[in-house]
């Protein structure tokens, strides 16, 4: 096993602290998902280093009031806001045709958590699923040739510990043949999350595109974590394995992904707590399962090209 890789940050740095001394002039980013939670303070690191920033959000609205406060508390006034709804391909179709030059930095941070029943996308997915994974998996196809341009450009793939706790069913990805569980739904298309990063650095690297997978960490004051059932906020705030985030430490590790210059030929991994996780087996752990790490089955090369080729399916339907 290689010795995983280290950074001098951890648990408790804030993105603006792993953003510090960084000069991101010149440089263009998006960030989905950036009209709350760490989005937000994700796309201030960025804005603060000198960035081009663009919030794609689904509310836009609330995207502009973000904007504003961005703008005013950095200084920096290209911080701008488009329409992105990853369960409407019409959106994101649209704003891939929008977008002119280089891109260099990609944040897919956007995400749906723990619909408590069983929705179905318009394609006919479901919908963790279907935005998750399928929406930024449409997103990042589209913009391909933006990053490439860019040269040395970078992908984040905001993936989440909820990885251990379900590999992607290839035969039953849409519930329509198990009970729906709205937690392993979850997991399923955060286990896709690093899926794609595995298999887009192996197709992409070559183009000088970088691809890696975070875990934020758990963050009780977003509104993704006000989705979990009560029952389980209850369990994650009484383990003594789950250690809550600020908003801004939360933001950290996908922005020191996207940013620090060490980790600029780094592709295809998982990082968390700012530092590259572990890969640890769920089966042999506890009926509660790992509290750190990514799934074995997460950073499968060929449950990787699996997930592509179906993807690529799905998105032809």
């Amino acid at each position: 096993m290689t010795d995983l890789i280290t950074t001098p940050f951890g648990f408790e740095s804030t993105a603006l602290e792993v953003i510090t001394g960084l000069d991101l002039h010149g440089k263009r980013a998006i960030v989905t998902g950036s009209a709350s939670g760490i989005g937000v303070e994700t796309a201030r690191a960025l804005a603060q280093a000198g960035a081009e920033v663009t919030l794609a959000v689904r509310n836009v609205q609330a995207g502009e009031q973000v904007a504003a406060d961005i703008r005013h508390s950095t200084g920096n006034k290209n911080v701008q806001v488009a329409k992105v709804d990853l369960a409407d391909w019409e959106t994101i179709d649209a704003f891939v045709k929008s977008w002119e030059g280089p891109l260099h930095i990609l944040i897919n941070n956007a995400g749906v958590m723990a619909l408590p029943d069983l929705q179905l996308s318009p394609q006919g997915h479901e919908m963790q699923f279907a935005t998750n994974h399928l929406g930024h998996f449409r997103l990042s196809l589209g913009l391909h040739t933006a990053l490439k341009a860019a040269g040395n450009a970078r992908v984040v793939s905001v993936s989440s510990r909820a990885n251990l706790r379900a590999a992607v069913d290839f035969d039953d990805i849409d519930f329509s043949k198990r009970p729906y569980d709205p937690m392993v739904a979850y997991g399923q298309s955060k286990t896709a999350n690093v899926l794609f990063a595995v298999e887009a650095t192996r197709r992409w690297k070559a183009d000088g595109i970088a691809i890696n997978a975070v875990h934020p960490g758990a963050i009780a004051d977003t509104n993704l974590s006000r989705h979990y059932p009560p029952e389980v906020l209850q369990k994650l705030r009484t383990s003594g394995a789950y250690r809550y985030k600020t908003i801004e430490q939360g933001a950290a590790t996908s922005t020191l992904v996207a940013t620090y210059p060490a980790l600029e030929d780094v592709s295809g991994h998982y990082f968390e707590d700012c530092n590259e996780a572990e890969v640890v087996d769920p089966a042999q752990f506890p009926e509660d399962g790992p509290s750190a790490g990514v799934a074995i089955y997460a950073v499968d090369p060929e449950n990787a090209k699996r997930l592509w080729t179906i993807s690529e399916a799905m998105l032809a339907e």
